[in-house]
């Protein structure tokens, strides 16, 4: 069981060291005892596998055998003390990792695997949104953001603006090189996720530029100044719309003969009602745009006749609404909730110690650590869509965190030529006559 070459462990972990030595080396020529891919893939290994502990197991490996698995698997040549690891990491800038994310992302295409997440022909949903990986009351850097709170103290914390490609049918996503969001040196003014948010749909854009978008946020998105930044872009946008904030829409609709409505029984008991208009004026200003509005209630009717909307929300969108998209319109504005529950939550829920302290630095190392963390979920994505392998193994474990805890078991004793040979005997372990004396 083989997975496709170029989506391979070894293929994607060659081409992770490979852009890791274009990063520019901001030390000085006489302190380099450790190179940066040494540093970075040592970081990226305790992330992958979701141990912080995972340097000093493959150190004691090292003294007892001459050989360890940040060699074997990560072609790590000399293992860095910590410190040493999270200063050269510290250093570098987190805008090198962009490359890793895009060839990642092309590998994907390349291999046809992105085809069955296009919602409609040719497009793709992006969602974004934000989250803290970081507070602390003590510790911080030049990039923190701070909150004053009642009694005088202040909090610092971590932001990031996430983006991923996502499919209502699909739990896999893929994620985007994210934007942090952060205060600048010297900047008293605090950075906030709507002005992260438009520093990125550009980026996004340069990235991917022949990539047919659709940007899924929420209420904070909905409105002119970043709808119009999304269309300049040449990107299209489902983005949720709250009637409290937004007086004016609504009052168009309200006036207007124009509302159209579709009901739809899903199974007995169960009512989808849909209702959209088009061409409608977003707001009241002098200049203002016109956008289509679409909203979706779920009703139950229980065996007394009583009736209960369990499930109501109303987006707009610069796709004109029909009764033949309608529902597909709708699943992709409920697509929103991927981005919390299949990215954030696992991030921060499910082994990968997104919200751990490893560290903080002065400059970057608390973000980069992010983006190690968030390289790994890829990997880890990737492997769920294409690797036989490791798909047989998050069967026979059950849970992933089943998976890993027996993984990162053997890789404390156990010396493994390839991440394929790992999998290969944690799937069948008897095998293998295999007899290790514990470092």
């Amino acid at each position: 069981m083989k997975s496709k070459k170029h989506l391979s462990f070894s293929s994607l972990r060659k081409e992770f060291t490979r852009q890791i030595n274009k990063f520019p080396d901001k030390r000085q020529e006489g302190k380099r005892e450790y190179s940066n891919q040494d540093a970075i893939m040592s970081g990226f290994a305790c992330m992958y596998f979701q141990d912080p502990s995972l340097l000093q197991f493959q150190i004691k490996l090292q003294e007892a055998k001459n050989m360890n698995n940040l060699r074997t698997l990560f072609g790590v040549r000399k293992i860095p003390e910590l410190t040493q690891l999270k200063e050269i990491i510290d250093l570098t800038d987190s805008e090198n990792f962009r490359g890793v994310f895009k060839q990642f992302f092309y590998r994907l295409q390349r291999g046809k695997h992105l085809e069955n997440y296009q919602i409609f022909d040719g497009l793709y949903l992006c969602s974004i949104d934000g989250s803290q990986y970081y507070n602390s009351k003590k510790i911080k850097c030049e990039k923190c953001l701070t909150k004053q709170h009642k009694g005088g103290t202040t909090s610092y914390s971590h932001q990031v603006l996430q983006a991923a490609i996502m499919h209502p049918d699909k739990r896999q996503v893929i994620p985007i090189m994210p934007e942090e969001i952060r205060n600048e040196d010297g900047n008293t003014k605090q950075d906030i996720e709507i002005n992260a948010a438009k520093r990125l749909i550009p980026k996004i854009r340069k990235d991917h530029r022949q990539l047919g978008i659709i940007i899924v946020g929420d209420d904070l998105y909905s409105k002119q100044p970043f709808i119009e930044l999304v269309l300049t872009e040449k990107m299209h946008y489902i983005l949720i719309a709250k009637p409290s904030d937004h007086k004016t829409l609504m009052r168009n609709i309200e006036s207007s003969d124009k509302l159209l409505k579709m009901e739809k029984e899903h199974k007995p008991g169960v009512r989808h009602i849909y209702e959209w208009i088009n061409d409608v004026e977003l707001n009241g200003r002098d200049d203002r745009i016109r956008t289509n509005y679409f909203r979706f209630q779920i009703v139950r009717t229980d065996k007394e006749g009583n009736q209960k909307v369990t499930y109501r929300n109303s987006w707009i969108s610069d796709i004109k609404i029909t009764e033949e998209n309608i529902e597909e319109l709708v699943r992709g504005g409920r697509c929103r909730w991927k981005i919390e529950n299949e990215c954030f939550n696992t991030l921060k829920n499910q082994g990968y110690y997104m919200s751990h302290n490893f560290g903080h630095g002065e400059k970057n190392l608390c973000h980069n650590f992010y983006l190690l963390t968030l390289l790994a979920f890829f990997f880890h994505q990737i492997f769920e869509l294409t690797d036989r392998l490791y798909q047989a193994s998050r069967v026979k474990f059950g849970s992933k965190r089943h998976m890993w805890e027996t993984l990162r078991s053997y890789i404390k004793i156990i010396i493994f030529d390839t991440w394929e040979f790992l999998l290969e005997f944690a799937l069948e372990p008897d095998n293998y006559n295999v007899t290790c004396t514990p470092p």
